[in-house]
């Protein structure tokens, strides 16, 4: 191993990847830190997150190595831009396909006429209450803890934006959205309350992150790509 390769990773780099589906985010920089150590013989290096995504999501991950690990949190801090896939006329605990459907509601009613104007109610300045399977934390545990025990707790509302949301499709009971948003935003927190806004329920039924500020999910490396990549530094 030469310290020009070496150089490479542990002076820092950024790496984009496209998350697997049912990966959680430390899956992910878990694996991406041993293809690392493995293929390149170091035997420690910083690898970080700038964000999470649910393990039902899958897409665009901002993955630091060595020294770039100092710059997450400025990553952390640009919008976001999803693709989000929701199902009216039902609700689950966690909002998404994670629980079992735990209601059931009129959906016949919705229309792409109404969904269109209703989105248009949630554009800027919002109060979010994230939802309780997440990873927020209450009293020093996280979030989720207490839901999978089915203790009911009550998160407070954060400030989020929603800058720009766009319905793509709409064959009832299922939608297709586009979302940008700011940081801290949970879209299946906006499905839950588009649900109650359209007086049925909603739950997000899949999630694509497609975008974080500038950084593109068509640039990102998969797995396989990146031990390509790695193996190329291997060679030189």
């Amino acid at each position: 191993m030469s310290s020009e390769k070496l150089s490479v990773l542990e002076e820092g780099q950024l790496l984009l990847f496209d998350k697997p589906l049912y990966w959680t985010s430390f899956d992910l920089v878990n694996k991406i830190r041993i293809m690392i150590r493995s293929r390149l013989g170091i035997r420690k290096i910083k690898v970080g997150h700038a964000g999470t995504l649910d393990p039902l999501a899958t897409g665009l991950m901002i993955i630091c190595t060595g020294k770039a690990t100092k710059r997450i949190n400025e990553f952390s801090e640009l919008d976001k831009e999803y693709i989000a896939r929701l199902h009216f006329g039902e609700t689950t605990p966690s909002y998404d396909l994670e629980t079992e459907v735990n209601g059931k509601y009129p959906a016949g009613h919705i229309t792409i006429e109404l969904i269109e104007e209703t989105i248009k109610k949630f554009l800027g300045e919002q109060q979010q209450i994230p939802p309780l399977h997440s990873a927020k934390f209450i009293g020093g545990k996280r979030a989720y803890e207490y839901a999978r025990k089915g203790i009911e707790m009550e998160l407070k509302p954060v400030s989020i934006n929603y800058r720009e949301i766009k319905l793509i499709s709409f064959v009832n009971p299922d939608a297709t959205i586009s979302i940008i948003c700011s940081k801290g935003t949970y879209i299946r927190s906006f499905a839950r309350d588009l649900g109650e806004v359209l007086k049925s329920g909603c739950y997000l039924s899949g999630l694509e992150r497609i975008s974080i500020g500038e950084y593109k999910l068509s640039d990102a490396y998969t797995l396989e790509k990146f031990d390509k990549y790695l193996e190329q530094l291997q060679q030189n």
